[in-house]
């Protein structure tokens, strides 16, 4: 209590980046029909090419701010309870966690990673969302699943047809990328093969038939005492 992940110095930034920050402005001025993407790539580019000299300024700005970064995260830690710390470390474990599964869908995105299939509830409700206009998007919500809970199953049954073959479709855009994820060296983002169920066999099966016939002899046997 008292004390907030917030008042935690912040990470000052690499000369790398503080260069970004400096010319990104004037490159977007000069390059106003250019992508985000495009201009960054053109500021690492220039970035790569700039002469040692200038390169040194950024890197010694850098090093004092990171100097006094180590001093300013030092006294913040000083006066932490170890209650506070573990709380501390806590939150900030969980923040880290969220920013790097944003950051992890934002790269599905950007790599084109199918879209899920959608239910055949999902589906009914893309095609009635937009009637009743001027209702709140939560009643609407609400009133569009009551509607759902009271079609009758030959009612439902196109939407769930529908969300089956949409379920296929998924299958083989995923079966696509995930070969082409492997040929640019991303095996970690292909899905992780399900386990087959084991093959029973003859020897199995007389074994499990033994058992049971064991037990029955036991329980019969017991009926009879």
């Amino acid at each position: 209590r008292g004390i907030s992940s917030e008042e935690r110095p912040k990470r000052p930034l690499t000369s790398y980046f503080r260069f970004l920050k400096e010319n990104r402005p004037t490159f977007r001025q000069n390059n106003p029909e250019m992508s985000n993407m495009e201009l960054v790539k053109k500021l690492a580019g220039a970035w790569k090419e700039l002469p040692a000299s200038q390169k040194q300024v950024y890197e010694d700005a850098s090093k004092t701010d990171w100097q006094k970064y180590s001093e300013q995260l030092a006294a913040y830690k000083a006066q932490l309870s170890p209650a506070q710390a573990v709380a501390l470390k806590e939150e900030r474990r969980k923040r880290l966690a969220k920013r790097r599964s944003f950051r992890t869908k934002r790269e599905m995105t950007v790599l084109g990673k199918p879209k899920r299939p959608r239910t055949g509830f999902n589906i009914f409700l893309s095609e009635n969302f937009h009637e009743n206009e001027g209702v709140s998007p939560v009643a609407k919500l609400k009133q569009l699943f009551d509607a759902w809970q009271k079609l009758s199953a030959a009612q439902k049954q196109p939407y769930l047809q529908l969300a089956e073959d949409d379920k296929v479709r998924y299958e083989n855009e995923m079966k696509s990328w995930e070969a082409k994820m492997v040929e640019l060296g991303r095996e970690d983002l292909v899905r992780s093969k399900k386990k087959r169920p084991k093959k029973k066999t003859a020897e199995t099966e007389k074994a499990k038939a033994s058992s049971r016939g064991s037990k029955a002899k036991s329980k019969l046997k017991k009926s009879e005492e």
